[in-house]
């Protein structure tokens, strides 16, 4: 029922989220050394197939551009590209088991500060990587977000390149429609009710059609590389000819198995960091089944496979067109992959009428959304142990690509985690904690590890001499073995300076069986569907 009742807001989303879809599915292929359709294919399958079967309501799958360098690389290694989707065959198959092994609980190990700076790093490098594109200048494939890119330039030095190929032509139609979108963010726009239910996007991309045929008797007429170029078939025979088959007789090269490994890995990982960003973004913050999401994307990559698609991950460019552009559940996902396959069937002429200055522009409003001030004044006030991991990441995805700035920005936070852990590793309060009669209470954090033992030692031997100290380990749950031994040296020391030790043991009972492993036998008991189990 609730998507009849969202009907209205997911399949507007859904079109601008095929809009740009579409662009980014044939970059990442040419960029793959792929066929442009197995681009396609992979978009098709992420949105109806994925789309079904995912637990994200807001999430949208397709072919990845962090996957174009393996893919590319693999392609060559193994000599051909139907050998290549036997790989993709077998990924799916490791990627669905990852998700019955509930593998995906490594997307909820990373902090929102990594999560926050990665969604806006991406929306930096979308704008910066935009310009270009907005200028004529189409030499990068759409959807790359790497610093290095394929025509030997970087995302900072295409800018000088770009001026030796400036395009009045997409300068206008790139120039118009930013105002539109500006126009169609203002408040007394959004009270008019024709242009709630007529997206912006939609316009700038009609409009840009329009403009591109005017500018087509003039001087300021685009050239073919500076519109959507979608392979178009004669007739339906022509169409099937474009799918490609997996060639079964290299399964037992060891070689495959090593690629499909590495494109099930990175896949999950790229995967379940965008699966975690988008809830971030959902306006109802609904979360996201992790290990369902695993599965969907295995029988997603495993069908691409088997009919010449390139691999599948959750994307987050299209996954927040999706949540910026007003969509509500996976319906506008699913609908996209319907319109994608639609539209390579039955219009790809008019498809390729669209100017990639039109998209240029809808991605710089998403780009911006994403990165917006606001954003960071929100972090900054947060704290530096939660600003600087932020800032890291940003700058880690800006100069790097996705995966290395977000271990970069992960690194980052975890020092400030030990950091702190080393710092706090028992509980004193002057008030509480310190007896005028010479009585101190330290109270040993949940958790003490081997980073504690210099902070440990250190207040072990500020105790002064003559007195009586309680070590409460009551309401710790695990103590490294370095610290045990430091305190049993401590007993054995504190003879010596006439110190009274008084021990109050962990209550092993309670820490027998995990938290965790109760409140899960209690939902199976009373058969509850968590959401995060799935």
């Amino acid at each position: 029922m609730q998507y009849l009742k969202n009907l209205k807001s997911d399949l507007p989303a859904s079109l601008i989220v095929f809009l740009v879809a579409v662009p980014l599915c044939l970059g990442i292929a040419l960029a793959s050394g792929a066929p442009l359709f197995s681009g396609i294919i992979a978009g098709i399958i992420g949105g109806i197939v994925v789309g079904s079967l995912s637990g994200s309501q807001l999430g949208v799958s397709g072919p990845a551009a962090g996957l174009a360098v393996i893919v590319l690389t693999a392609i060559q290694d193994l000599g051909a590209f139907e050998i290549f989707l036997l790989a993709v065959v077998i990924s799916g198959v490791f990627q669905f088991l990852l998700g019955v092994m509930k593998a995906g609980i490594i997307g909820y190990y990373f902090p929102n500060s990594v999560i926050k700076g990665m969604l806006a790093g991406i929306g930096i490098i979308i704008f910066l990587k935009q310009i270009p594109h907005a200028m004529g200048y189409d030499k990068d494939f759409e959807g790359n977000l790497s610093f290095t890119q394929a025509d030997g330039h970087n995302t900072f030095s295409q800018f000088y390149y770009m001026l030796e190929s400036v395009s009045p032509g997409a300068m206008i139609i790139s120039g118009i429609s930013i105002a539109i979108l500006i126009l169609w963010e203002q408040k007394f726009m959004k009270n008019i009710s024709l242009f709630k239910i007529v997206q912006g996007p939609l316009v700038v991309v009609a409009l840009g059609i329009f403009l591109n045929m005017f500018l087509s008797t003039t001087d300021f007429a685009l050239r073919a590389d500076q519109m959507v170029s979608i392979p178009v078939a004669e007739g339906f025979s022509g169409f099937v000819k474009l799918f490609t088959f997996p060639d079964f007789s290299q399964w037992n090269n060891p070689q495959v198995y090593t690629i499909a490994i590495t494109l099930a890995v990175v896949a999950s990982l790229e995967t379940l960091l965008c699966l975690e960003a988008t809830d971030k973004l959902d306006p109802l913050k609904r979360t996201s089944p992790a290990n369902r999401e695993l599965k969907a994307q295995g029988i997603g990559n495993l069908l691409s496979g088997l009919i010449g698609g390139l691999p599948i991950t959750q994307v987050i460019v299209r996954s927040s067109t999706n949540i910026l552009s007003g969509g509500k559940t996976k319906i506008s996902a699913i609908a996209h992959g319907f319109i994608l396959l639609g539209s390579a069937m039955a219009i790809p002429t008019v498809l390729n009428l669209i100017p990639l200055s039109s998209l240029a522009a809808i991605l710089f409003l998403v780009g911006y959304k994403l990165a917006k001030p606001s954003v960071f004044k929100e972090m900054l006030k947060k704290g530096k142990s939660n600003f600087i991991p932020f800032i890291v990441t940003i700058v880690g995805i800006v100069l790097t690509d996705l995966l290395v700035g977000i271990g970069i920005g992960l690194a980052v936070a975890v020092f400030y985690v030990l950091y702190n852990n080393y710092q706090k590793p028992f509980l004193f309060e002057s008030e509480k904690h310190f007896d005028p009669n010479g009585k101190i209470v330290l109270q040993l954090s949940e958790d003490v590890t081997f980073l504690n033992k210099a902070n440990i030692q250190r207040a072990l031997n500020l105790v002064p001499n003559d007195s009586t100290v309680v070590i409460d380990a009551s309401k710790s749950i695990e103590i490294h073995q370095d610290v045990i031994e430091i305190i049993e040296e401590f007993e054995i020391n504190a003879k010596e300076r006439n110190i009274e030790v008084e021990i109050v043991e962990r209550n092993q009972k309670s820490i027998e069986v995990s938290p965790m492993t109760i409140l899960e036998k209690k939902v199976k008991e009373y058969k509850l569907d968590p959401v995060m189990a799935n």
